[in-house]
C-alpha cells in the first residue's frame, strides 16, 4: 500500500470511527408505545370516588412513585396502570372504610418531556397524548439553524431500563421522554 492510500485508509476508517455513535432504536423501544401506560413519578392522576365528594380529587404520584390517598394512606402507583390503581385504591377503602367504594381513575397530567441540544428553547415541555418528535420540537422553538433535522436521539426507560436510541421526528413519543437533536456535520 503507498503512502496516499495508507493515509486515505486512516482517514476513511477514522471518519467511520466517528459515526460509530449511532444507535438505532432497539425493539423494545417502539413496543413500548403498544403498551398500557404505566404511571410514574411526574404524573398526576384524577381519582373519582363515587358518592364521595370529599375523596374525589387529583393526586400527584410522588418521587417514590405513591399517591397519598386520603383515608388510606400511600397507594403503590409507580407501574401500575390506572385500572389497577382503581382496584388498590378501593381495596384500601373497602378495609373499614367505605362498604362498596366505586372507584375509577384517568390521568390528569403527563409526566413532562426534556428537550435538549439544538433547538429554539431546550427545556421542559408539558407531554400530550399523540406528542411526535417533531410537534416537541416545535413547541421547543423548532430547530436551530445547526441543527440535524432528520433524526433526534430518544432516551426512554422501559420496563426500568433507560434505554437510547435514534429515530425519525415522525416517531411518537411517550411521557418522560428526553428529546436530543445533534448538531449536523456540514
Amino acid at each position: 500500500m503507498t503512502f496516499p492510500r495508507a493515509v486515505t485508509a486512516l482517514a476513511l476508517a477514522l471518519m467511520l470511527a466517528g459515526c460509530s455513535g449511532y444507535r438505532p432504536a432497539p425493539p423494545a423501544f417502539h413496543a413500548a408505545l403498544q403498551q398500557p401506560y404505566l404511571l410514574d413519578s411526574g404524573d398526576s392522576v384524577r381519582v373519582t370516588v363515587f358518592e364521595q365528594e370529599g375523596l374525589t380529587n387529583s393526586y400527584a404520584v410522588d418521587q417514590a412513585g405513591y399517591v397519598s390517598f386520603p383515608l388510606v394512606g400511600a397507594v403503590p402507583a409507580r407501574g401500575q396502570t390506572t385500572k389497577q390503581l382503581e382496584a388498590a385504591i378501593a381495596a384500601k377503602l373497602r378495609n373499614g372504610y367505605i362498604r362498596d367504594p366505586d372507584v375509577s381513575a384517568e390521568v390528569d397530567r403527563y409526566r413532562p418531556i426534556f428537550i435538549m441540544g439544538e433547538v429554539g428553547a431546550a427545556g421542559q415541555y408539558s407531554y400530550v397524548p399523540g406528542m411526535t418528535v417533531q410537534k416537541a420540537i416545535a413547541a421547543a422553538g423548532g430547530f436551530s439553524a445547526r441543527a440535524q433535522q432528520r433524526d433526534v436521539d430518544i432516551t426512554r426507560s422501559i420496563n426500568g431500563k433507560v434505554m437510547t436510541g435514534r429515530v425519525v421526528t415522525s416517531d411518537p413519543l411517550l411521557p418522560g421522554d428526553t428529546v436530543y437533536v445533534r448538531e449536523r456535520l456540514f
